[in-house]
């Protein structure tokens, strides 16, 4: 067997491969249609919803004021007491306990309250940074009045 017997049969299967697809029509027919349709449906259906709601919340946390109920990311509800500079806010979580968190961390606003304008408003904070903070047991009721958790108990019997 030559050299020359095997161009032949090398040239002839080469000539018959497919070639690379050339126009738009035969590019139609190969994958790029459903790439483009899984794409748009990703597009409409998870990343643009996203954007949206992210967007609706960058809104929110800009027209947030005094008196409106938020949620933090660690799950914290809580009442806007003061807005202490653009960055941070003093919450109010329980009666008398505030705490202040980054406006970043609140991830959803429960409801919109009235602000308060009078002037007991600003002279509470005043007063609350005054008080002392009382720590430990409650001092003992009063000796006319039978104490809370007394008044449930039951008396044995003799």
């Amino acid at each position: 067997m030559s050299l020359f017997g095997l161009i032949p049969s090398a040239y002839a299967q080469t000539a018959n491969a497919p070639a690379a697809p050339d126009t738009l029509s035969q590019i139609m027919q190969g994958p790029l249609p459903m790439v483009l349709m899984v794409g748009l449906i990703f597009y409409f259906l998870l990343l643009r919803p996203q954007q949206q709601k992210a967007k609706q919340l960058q809104k929110q946390l800009s027209d947030l004021r005094r008196g409106d109920t938020v949620v933090t990311s660690g799950g914290i509800l809580g009442t806007v007491a003061r807005i202490i500079s653009d960055d941070e806010l003093s919450i109010e979580i329980a009666e008398g306990v505030r705490v202040r968190v980054v406006r970043s961390t609140i991830t959803g606003i429960a409801g919109k309250g009235e602000p308060r304008t009078d002037a007991k408003a600003d002279s509470e904070d005043a007063d609350e940074k005054s008080k002392p903070v009382r720590r430990g047991k409650t001092p003992p009721a009063s000796a006319g009045k039978t104490p809370p958790a007394a008044a449930n108990e039951s008396k044995p019997e003799a």
